[in-house]
């Protein structure tokens, strides 16, 4: 079945679930692959992580969705579980970071490090104008 805005619609092995932040846009999408079982509070809690973790950069950002996927169909076999994570920048292209762990938490996790470094870099990199004050806080001359 998929969640969206407060229906539940069949689905062909996928789960997808929208969460909407406070007053901005952002909307937090978790899709998992058929291997991949999540109860409604683990979803809850996997939409909190993402929020909580990219929660300054909710202005700048319409969507983030979570694509969670077991690389091994079920079987145990270290580093198989993959999180990607996509992030949708207002007006610009998706930013993309992968993970792959052993577990869910811990694949959304360091996908979640890596997209707060690539949002920073990007959303720094805007608020950098030409003629801004050096890095060495010198002035140029």
């Amino acid at each position: 079945m998929c969640h969206r805005f407060g229906k539940d619609v069949p689905t062909t092995g996928q789960r997808t679930v929208v969460h909407h932040s406070r007053e901005a846009t952002m909307q937090v999408i978790v899709n998992t692959d058929h291997n991949i079982t999540l109860t409604e509070d683990s979803v809850k809690a996997l939409e909190s992580v993402v929020d909580t973790a990219l929660e300054r950069f909710d202005s700048h950002l319409t969507r983030v969705e979570v694509h969670l996927s077991d690389g091994s169909a079920g079987r145990s076999t270290g580093d198989d579980i993959r999180c990607r994570l996509e992030a949708r920048p207002e007006g610009r292209n998706p930013e993309f970071t992968t993970d792959d762990a052993s577990s869910v938490d811990a694949a959304v996790s360091g996908a979640v490090k890596k997209m707060v470094h690539v949002l920073d870099t990007t959303f720094d990199r805007l608020d950098t104008h030409k003629g801004a004050s050096s890095m060495g806080g010198v002035e140029p001359r």
